[in-house]
Order: structure tokens, then sequence, then C-alpha cells
């Protein structure tokens, strides 16, 4: 229907209600209603819109989400609005359902990094096991993101001396072998490796070395 609002969860708490979103885009208005209750039913918040304009001027916090998205809307294409978020950096997955899908459509959604292709009229079940692996999946890209940030912000707090010592540590070399290489004392060296472990949170070398490998910085040589 045209001009629809976006439709908010029932009065009272869902269980799990606040802790993920999905959201809802379709012209429909009916089925919008539909599957805002079927998912509400599961103690899901949902939040359904008529179209990707409307979905796209909503505040969405950060907290595991998914989309499902109609691939034929009134004079939109979902299939353009994919190309759209990807371009924009919307990186929650989502879920296309369409009642005129054929292969070459769900073949192209999927290759654009659509988590799942359902045909309209979908079962239930099916509905909300796609929904229920869709916002597991982007709990876990979110935990990544926030993992990553913790470690940029760790970074940051190493002195320019300590993250070249970490680039040798990294490598594997001992503590003489670095202060050779530096110039300088092997206590020095043994002083700037703590605290790079300390500030970093490494209580291992292998740690360190994955933390590095996740930022993307390179062992000294190499």
């Amino acid at each position: 229907m045209n001009g629809a609002s976006p439709s908010h969860p029932a009065n009272g708490s869902q269980p799990g209600e606040g802790a993920s979103i999905v959201y809802v885009v379709d012209d429909d208005e009916l089925l919008r209603r539909s599957l805002g209750s079927l998912l509400r039913s599961e103690g899901l918040r949902v939040e359904a819109f008529a179209s990707p304009r409307e979905f796209l001027a909503f505040a969405r916090p950060e907290i595991p989400s998914c989309l499902v998205l109609d691939v034929r809307l009134r004079g939109e294409s979902g299939l353009a609005f994919q190309e759209e978020a990807a371009r924009v950096g919307l990186s929650i997955p989502i879920l296309f359902m369409t009642g005129y899908g054929d292969v070459q459509m769900s073949v192209k959604a999927m290759k654009r990094g659509a988590v799942d292709f359902l045909t309209k009229p979908y079962r239930e079940e099916d509905m909300v096991d796609a929904v229920t692996e869709a916002l597991r999946a982007d709990a876990k890209r979110l935990d990544a993101q926030r993992s990553l940030a913790g470690l940029r912000s760790a970074y940051a707090l190493l002195t320019a001396r300590e993250r070249e010592v970490m680039e040798f540590v990294i490598t594997g070399m001992m503590n003489k072998q670095i202060a050779a290489d530096l110039n300088i004392h092997e206590i020095t060296v043994k002083v700037h490796r703590a605290q790079v472990m300390r500030k970093m949170q490494a209580r291992t070398l292998p740690d360190l070395v994955r933390q590095a490998e996740a930022l993307g910085i390179k062992p000294h040589g190499a």
C-alpha cells in the first residue's frame, strides 16, 4: 500500500526484543503485517517499511539485524537497492522474497551477497530459520568489528619504538637478535616487548601474531 508508515512492535516486551531487529521492506501492507506478526511471535523486534527510502531514513542501532526485502517493489527493484546498500556501506544480511522469482534472479542476488532467497508463499518455518541464521551471522560480524576497533585503539597507544619492536617480535626473533638489529640494549628490547604485550593485551606470542594479522601489520622484513 502507498504511504504506509513503519509498523512497530506490539505493546509489551517479547523475549529477546531489543537485542536484534528484523527490517521488512515490502509494498504489500498485508504481507508486512503478517510477516511482522510471525516474527514477533518468535520474540523478535520488527520494523516494517513500504519502500527502501523509508527504511534508509530509519535510525538503525548497531545491534544484530537483517533485512527481509521484496525483489519487486512498486516503482523500484529490490536487486537495485541491494547494489545501493552495498555502495553506502550497509552491511546487514539481506534475505530476498518474491512471488516472481526465477533461477537467474536468485543467483544474481546470492552472488551479490544475499543470504537467502525465499519464494512467496514461503513456509513460515523457512522464514523463521532464515531470519534466525541471518541474525546470528550479523552478530558475528558486529563482534568482529568491535574486536578490530579494540585492537586499533590498543595499537594507537604504542609508541613508535614499541611498534617497531612489535614488527620484530612477531617474526619470532629473540630479544638478543632484535637488540642487535636495532642497535639497542637487550634489556631495552625486553621492556618494549613487555609494553607491547601489555598494551595489546596479548597473553602469548601467537596472540600477538593474530592481532598483527588482523591489523594488517607485516613482520619486519616481510
